[in-house]
Formats: C-alpha cells, structure tokens, sequence
C-alpha cells in the first residue's frame, strides 16, 4: 500500500481499509516478550516479522502484530509473504477481540495461514487456532497461565511457551 496513503495505521481486509487500532504498553510489552522468545528458537530458514504485511489471494494484506515466515528478508525485497511462506500468525487483543476473532480470523483461515494464535490480554489467555479451510479454523485449543503453548515451525516442533510469560 506504499505510496496510496500516508497513514500507517490500516491495514487491507477483504479489499476494505481498515483502521488499526492504537496500542498501548501492555500490549507492546506481550508482543516484544513473544517476539524475544520466538526469535531465540526460531531454526534456520526462518524470521520474524511484527505489524508489516502478509499478502492474500483477492485484495487481502492484513498486518498481524506477529507473522514467522519462511525465508531470509532478502526473500521479501520485492514481494509479501503469502500464506505458504508462513508459519505462524499471532495477535495480540486487548480491545481489538471482535476483529481479531471474527473479520480477521475469517481471512487468515479462507488464505490458508497453518496457525494463528490470539493472545487475549483481558482475559489471560491464548487461543490457539489450527486447520484452516473456507468456512473457518477447524480446531481451537485454549491456555491459560500455568499451562504452555507448543510451538512448532515448518513442522518441528520447538520448545513451547508458558503463557504467563507472555502476558502482562
């Protein structure tokens, strides 16, 4: 979207702009926290990105807090990864629930993403989603502080991740 507007805060759903909501500390310290801990068992082959563009099939290209992509940043001098290229989605919902759970939760499953995770900061939880087809995610397992969510990217499975070390 580079060059069509000036404003950072939108992103691309279902070929509508959408205004992205504001983020306070809370969820800028869950989303580094994860971040730090992703980046430190990420294997080979694979990178972070946080708030930057992933590209969908009919005009999609939603800006999850989180996306681990397959590749180096060479890879994307000149195109979005696209949901083979991805991993692992992640959003962190403090006010933002709704769109996290409906408008978007809808897209990353019709464009194929594996995994997309809501971290619910409110409620103290994270929603893992799996199994994406057209009509939606086909699984969802819940965690909650005291368990740990398993973490596994490119199909190996990596050390998983207390839930109350990602939240505030």
């Amino acid at each position: 979207m580079a060059g069509i507007l000036n404003d950072d805060r939108v992103e691309l759903i279902n070929g509508y702009l959408v205004r992205k909501m504001g983020k306070n500390p809370p969820h800028c310290w869950s989303t580094r926290e994860l971040l730090d801990r992703l980046a430190h068992m990420l294997p080979p082959g694979w990178m972070w990105q946080q708030d930057q563009p992933v590209r969908i099939p009919n005009y999609d290209e939603p800006e999850p807090d989180i996306a681990i992509v397959r590749g180096t940043n060479d890879d994307y001098k000149h195109r979005t990864p696209e949901p083979s290229d991805v991993a692992l989605l992640v959003e962190v919902s403090e006010s933002t629930y709704d769109r996290d759970r409906g408008e978007k939760w809808t897209t990353y499953a019709k464009g194929g993403f594996p995994v997309y995770w809501i971290i619910i900061l409110a409620k103290g939880r994270v929603e893992v989603y799996t199994d994406p087809s057209p009509a939606g995610y086909q699984s969802r397992e819940d965690f909650q502080p005291g368990q740990q969510v398993p973490v596994t990217i490119g199909g190996q499975p990596l050390r998983p991740i207390p839930v109350a070390d990602i939240l505030p």
